[in-house]
């Protein structure tokens, strides 16, 4: 048992923000820009922007026919998304629509995956003081509203512009008999409404439930410091085990989420672009 609290105790400071799992995943404010409160999710954001602007240019100089290194890795993503997601949807508009849908998915990945460094553990090993600093971007219910506002305007001013504006409103009411028409617009319009909803909602709800189950296994470690309940160091090199395997799931999840959000925008976009089909 002494082992085991020597043990854990060298933890504790690792695992002092999953002391409450729901406190782990909330935005805390860093600091203000005159009435603008700034969360440690908005500055992961901005983290992820800035480094999209930085990371992007310097693989696009490698030079060569053939890419290499972060260059081919990227392309290989760039490809991937705009010939097997993107064309079969959108078709001839593909083009016009790859800016927004590859800045839109590399911004969640980067998000994401910056999202389970321990910044804030180790900001408070270090500092001795709780920190906030680091945290997952897209776990930020304000922050996904933002990206799936962005997905909205996108669906919506792309149609227009690619139908026209009165044309575009006819796609609100389907061709059936006029009384049906009462029922069926409210409908159509209700459900412009929830798509980007739903992927507000899918991504904020994935990215915060791995962290709050990662917070409760690593909770157990901190029990052993505390010495609570007799737990074995046995208990804690299970509980270091499952936040392993939570981990290097969120990881997939990481890129499963950011492709799935990606998917999602093409889909509507494509009914938005060409309803025909």
């Amino acid at each position: 048992m002494t082992t085991g609290v020597m043990v854990g105790s060298a933890l504790a400071p690792l695992v002092l923000a999953s002391d409450d799992p729901i406190d782990h995943v909330m935005p805390h404010g860093l600091f203000k820009l005159g009435e603008f409160s700034v969360t440690n999710t908005f500055f992961m954001l901005m983290v992820s922007a800035a480094l999209m602007l930085v990371l992007f240019p310097l693989a696009a100089r490698s030079k060569g026919l053939v890419p290499t290194g972060a260059r081919n890795f990227v392309e290989a993503i760039l490809q991937f998304l705009r010939e097997g997601v993107a064309r079969p949807v959108l078709h001839e508009a593909t083009d016009r629509f790859m800016p927004f849908l590859w800045t839109a998915f590399f911004l969640i990945l980067f998000a994401n995956v910056l999202g389970m460094l321990p910044i804030t553990a180790l900001m408070t090993m270090i500092t001795g003081q709780p920190s906030h600093l680091g945290g997952t971007a897209t776990g930020d219910f304000s922050i996904t509203i933002g990206l799936a506002a962005c997905a909205f305007l996108a669906i919506h001013i792309g149609g227009i512009k690619e139908q026209g504006f009165v044309h575009y409103c006819k796609n609100f009411a389907p061709h059936v008999p006029w009384p049906l028409l009462l029922l069926l617009v409210p409908l159509e319009i209700v459900g412009a409404l929830i798509k980007p909803f739903a992927l507000c909602i899918r991504l904020f709800a994935n990215m915060i439930a791995g962290h709050i189950v990662l917070a409760i296994l690593l909770g157990f470690s901190k029990l052993l410091a505390d010495g609570v309940g007799g737990v074995s160091l046995g208990a804690t090199i299970g509980s270091i085990a499952g936040a392993t395997f939570i981990s290097l799931l969120e990881l997939f999840v990481a890129f499963l989420q950011a492709y799935i959000f990606t998917f999602l925008t093409t889909l509507f976009l494509g009914m938005a672009v060409h309803p025909e089909h």
